[in-house]
């Protein structure tokens, strides 16, 4: 099967990987430590997901992952769909699917699987299993972003007042 990748999506996936802060910071429990202030925390949290975005993707694909693995019937909905895409690719490069003497494009084909695996994915729990993803995800980074101390965070200037011009 051949991927191809539109160059701004390889950019992004490229600055993704390059982002990646390691994991070994990530979760360095020494780190960890209540905020002082309430108006410390979106600060704390802003400075967390600003450098360790990358890291949080990755926790956003893990928990992906283990919603689908753990759900065999959402599985084997992916499956059956994903197959129903591979079966459309090969058939394609052999030869065109004609229907009542006219030619249906590989699109039209891709967008009947899709209408016809949306009540599938529906039986399967796809909606649930995606508002889980979610509010884990959300549920988790934040919980991290907001108790792991920022990298530049200095205990001194806690207490410092920003002001701004008016």
């Amino acid at each position: 099967m051949n991927f191809q990748m539109s160059t701004t999506a390889k950019e992004w996936l490229q600055r993704r990987r390059e982002g990646v802060r390691s994991w070994k910071q990530f979760l360095n429990t020494g780190n960890v430590k209540l905020p002082l202030s309430v108006a410390a925390v979106g600060k704390r949290v802003a400075k967390n997901i600003d450098h360790f975005q990358s890291n949080y993707i990755g926790v956003f694909l893990v928990l992906m992952i283990f919603c689908i693995l753990t759900s065999p019937i959402l599985l084997v909905a992916l499956a059956a769909c994903a197959g129903a895409c591979y079966i459309i690719h090969i058939r394609n490069i052999e030869n065109k699917l004609h229907l009542f003497g006219r030619e249906i494009t590989q699109v039209q084909q891709y967008a009947a699987v899709g209408v016809a695996s949306f009540p599938l994915f529906w039986l399967a729990g796809a909606g649930s299993a995606i508002f889980w993803i979610i509010g884990a995800s959300f549920f988790f980074i934040g919980l991290h972003a907001s108790l792991l101390e920022a990298v530049d965070e200095n205990p001194e200037n806690a207490f410092e007042l920003e002001m701004e011009q008016v």
